[in-house]
């Protein structure tokens, strides 16, 4: 496994602080966030996913807690669209410049609007991943939101 990616690389430049943690990754698991979650022996809702998505063909990036999950309907809202719809797995992963399953918001290759669940502010650290599969950044919420001059909304179901 890689000591690093883009995405650390892009925090470390900046001189963000964050950690790297490597678990385990598994394909053959139904939620890959609350494994992860679990093989690190922390709360599933520190674990953040990253989603792909378009809102009125233009791209998104949806970040949430790894045991819920997003509202189409609220992501378009929150962008101020009036569609939204998943992005296939090919499109995400030449957009972003990494493999489903670890994808990160963090320096990928074709930037795109950053949306974070409003749960994220709740937690002094929360982890993302870190751009491939098996690897997370743990990092403030503070500096991922500065970072990805990311903004915040109601984006999850319930």
């Amino acid at each position: 496994m890689a000591k690093g990616t883009r995405a650390n690389a892009a925090l470390d430049k900046a001189g963000i602080a964050h950690g790297l943690h490597a678990y385990d990754y598994s394909a053959d698991v139904d939620s890959k966030g609350l494994a992860a979650a679990q093989a690190l022996g922390i709360a599933p809702e520190r674990m953040f996913k990253t989603l792909m998505a378009w809102v009125d063909k233009q791209p998104v990036v949806a970040v949430i807690p790894s045991d819920q999950r997003l509202s189409l309907k609220k992501l378009a809202a929150s962008c101020g669209g009036k569609h939204a719809q998943m992005m296939e797995v090919a499109e995400a992963e030449r957009r972003s410049g990494y493999k489903v399953g670890g994808i990160s918001p963090f320096a990928q290759q074709r930037p795109a609007t950053v949306v974070f669940a409003d749960e994220v502010r709740q937690h002094a650290s929360v982890y993302i991943n870190a751009g491939q599969r098996g690897l997370l950044l743990e990092i403030a919420p503070v500096d991922a939101l500065r970072f990805l001059q990311a903004r915040c909304a109601d984006i999850r179901e319930g």
